[in-house]
C-alpha cells in the first residue's frame, strides 16, 4: 500500500537512523546501500537501483509518494529499537 509523506519528513526519518542502518536495512533486503540511499531521496542510479518513490514539488520539501513502504517501515522498527534501549 502506498504511502504519502513529506519529503522532509522522510529526510528526518534518514537523518534519525543509527550509524549503519542503511547497510543494515540493505543487508537484510539483499540490496545494494546505494538502493536505500535513493530511497532517501538520494539520486545515484549508477550504483543504486530506483525504489519506487516519487517526489513531488511543493512545501516543506515537497510531497513523496512511496509505492513499497518495506524500507520505510525497517528504518521505523530499527528506530523503535533504538528508543528501547
Amino acid at each position: 500500500m502506498a504511502k504519502t509523506i513529506t519529503f522532509n519528513e522522510l529526510r528526518k526519518l534518514k537523518d534519525s537512523l543509527p550509524d549503519g542502518a542503511t547497510h543494515q536495512i540493505a543487508d537484510k533486503l539483499n540490496i545494494t546501500v546505494q538502493t536505500v540511499r535513493n530511497y532517501f531521496g538520494g539520486s545515484n542510479y549508477e550504483f543504486g537501483k530506483n525504489t519506487g518513490v516519487h517526489i513531488e514539488p511543493g512545501p516543506d520539501g515537497g510531497i513523496v509518494v512511496l509505492d513499497d513502504t518495506t524500507i520505510y517501515d525497517m528504518a521505523l522498527e530499527i528506530l523503535k529499537e533504538q528508543n528501547k534501549d
